[in-house]
């Protein structure tokens, strides 16, 4: 991949953003064709007004006044016309592609590994896909095809300028060095600070991501004043970012005006010199014209200025969203296995797994748990437990060894089909602003409202459901915020009943509830439960005890493998845990 350098002339980056104006390319052709007519009309209104006055009001005849006029009025509206709608298309384009863009970098974040997310701050992918996008649409509404007009533009006035007369042209551009210094000055300046801008909104995004969703915990321990003072910083410089990129164009605008006042001064000082010396050559409709020419020529070229920077920043934010593009960490899709029934037989098979380099967290890890089997994990925080879940759900790659499912590679089979057939509750339920039925569903039109009050009601959760406002069409809020810990648990707990997975995990679902819904929710893991294969993570050993197989891991291995009874007779490490659970139990009563 060649490096992408946020240039506004980087022909590899631009080729990438038209590869989605493809689609829309008839109006991307209509886009340019009106941007060519828009350049070709610009230069005739002052032709016009130059022959009505030499023709008509200088030699008092004024009989074709009105028809001028009529004329000038009817040039007006078409130009009117074109600008318009070369507008519309070009906004068009710009947000067609902008949305399939959208589409595409959301929908390659949701298949990034849980790796990725591991070091990237949300606020941070927030702004790829939204302000930064924006910026991109820009190329198309603000940057390269009104660059383009302008361009056009400025070589049609010139070009008819010189056409009427090349002296009064070389005078009317003899200041256009200074502009073009003072043009490249500022596009320098510009683009260093709408990088700073860039970064900064990054920043302010991941920042206001963080603690808004953490704000249970800043107010827990009474730390707005300070998360105040952090985030007073970092808008700071927010704000200084932008006054910087304003300061440049308050210097550059009026840098631009005073250029363009000498082109008219010396036009004034020169046009009347030589109508005084050649009046047969330059007339007052000419010096009129020749007014109008620099005032249409130092708009576009200021503007040109403005484009240019617009394109930049829309490359700046290119960059940013390519390079999330560019990302490589997608689990690999290479199996195609997806077959009508799993009996949900578990192996793994000296499994050495690492977040980081070597750095491993499980080490050689070998179990098996045949079909309809429970098994249970225990062990201390940090032992490996819900390492093992993740990657069984291949939200990690392991290093070394083999995991197989029904005795086949968990890598042969198609990946949402291995994801959907393990179904896994965990301890922190995430619930989305939307209704109980969404939350269930997960969007899913295969699954009828029939098997999610069905589901409802193996698990006992069908009764507070019904009680609730709207029934299961109620809007539970940002992360369940209207719900109890118990009551969005029951919900994950009907969400995973209603895909009928082969597999379910259990991670701690019940360390965060009373003590009357743990036994509601205990009832509900038995019936989800039957007929399945489940894997309980678990740091109270009392749900643990009917496990078929209960296996200790401690630092990434196994210690010990069997059931409740056969661990307490080792008189081991799962007894030295259970002894220590059960006495301080008796101790706190």
């Amino acid at each position: 991949m060649s490096r992408i350098t946020g240039d506004a002339l980087n022909v590899g980056l631009l080729k990438r953003v038209f590869q989605y104006v493809k689609p829309y390319r008839s109006i991307f052709i209509w886009s340019v064709i009106l941007t060519i007519l828009l350049a070709v009309v610009a230069p005739v209104r002052p032709l016009l007004i130059e022959y009505t006055l030499d023709k008509y009001i200088m030699t008092g005849q004024y009989s074709g006044l009105l028809n001028m006029t009529v004329l000038m009025l009817v040039l007006l509206v078409l130009q009117s016309v074109i600008q318009y709608s070369q507008t519309l298309m070009t906004n068009t384009l710009g947000q067609s592609a902008i949305r399939d863009l959208r589409i595409n970098v959301f929908n390659h974040i949701t298949k990034l590994r849980l790796k990725y997310f591991d070091r990237t701050p949300i606020g941070q992918l927030i702004t790829r896909t939204v302000s930064d996008l924006e910026t991109i649409s820009d190329i198309f509404s603000e940057g390269l095809i009104a660059m383009i007009g302008d361009i056009l533009q400025v070589i049609a006035i010139i070009a008819v300028m010189f056409y009427k007369d090349w002296q009064l042209s070389l005078m009317v551009l003899l200041p256009m060095p200074l502009l073009m210094l003072a043009t490249s000055i500022f596009q320098k300046a510009i683009k260093s600070a709408f990088q700073e801008i860039r970064t900064e909104v990054s920043n302010l995004n991941t920042y206001l991501q963080e603690h808004i969703t953490g704000i249970s915990i800043i107010q827990y321990f009474a730390r707005e004043d300070q998360e105040y003072l952090k985030f007073k910083k970092i808008n700071s410089r927010y704000r200084d970012a932008n006054i910087r990129s304003n300061w440049y164009y308050s210097i550059f605008f009026p840098v631009v005006e005073i250029i363009s006042a000498m082109s008219m001064g010396l036009l004034v000082w020169y046009g009347a010199k030589s109508i005084l010396n050649r009046p047969l050559d330059v007339t007052p409709g000419t010096i009129t014209a020749f007014l109008m020419y620099i005032s249409m020529l130092f708009r576009p070229i200021r503007e040109l200025a403005d484009k240019f920077n617009t394109l930049q920043m829309g490359m700046v934010g290119a960059e940013r969203v390519f390079n999330v593009l560019d990302t490589k960490e997608v689990t690999p899709n290479e199996g195609a296995l997806a077959p009508e029934k799993l009996t949900g037989r578990i192996s793994f098979k000296k499994v050495w797994f690492a977040y980081t380099d070597e750095n491993y967290v499980l080490k050689d890890i070998s179990f098996e748990v045949k079909a309809g089997q429970t098994v249970a994990l225990v062990g201390a925080t940090g032992a490996g437990k819900s390492s093992t879940i993740n990657i069984l759900n291949r939200f990690y790659e392991i290093q070394k060894g083999d995991i197989e499912l029904d005795g086949i590679d968990i890598h042969q089979y198609e990946l949402s089909y291995l994801r959907k057939n393990i179904a896994t509750v965990l301890q922190d339920v995430f619930l989305f602003s939307d209704t109980i039925f969404n939350n269930i569903t997960l969007n899913n039109p295969d699954i009828s409202m029939e098997e999610v009050v069905d589901a409802a009601k193996k698990v006992g959760a069908h009764d507070f459901i019904e009680k609730l406002p709207g029934g299961y069409q109620y809007n539970v809020m940002e992360r369940g915020a209207t719900l109890s810990v118990g009551q969005a648990q029951l919900i994950s707990f009907i969400r995973a009943l209603v895909y009928n997975p082969a597999i379910l995990v259990l991670d701690e679902a019940t360390s965060s509830v009373d003590t009357e819904t743990e036994l509601l929710i205990q009832r509900a893991i038995e019936n989800l439960m039957t007929g399945r294969t489940s894997i309980v993570i678990a740091h109270r050993l009392s749900t643990i005890q009917k496990a078929d197989q209960i296996i200790v891991l401690d630092k990434g291995e196994i210690k010990e493998k069997g059931t409740h009874q056969e661990l307490l007779k080792i008189d081991g490490y799962y007894k030295k845990l259970y002894d220590l659970q059960f006495n301080s139990v008796g101790i706190s009563n």
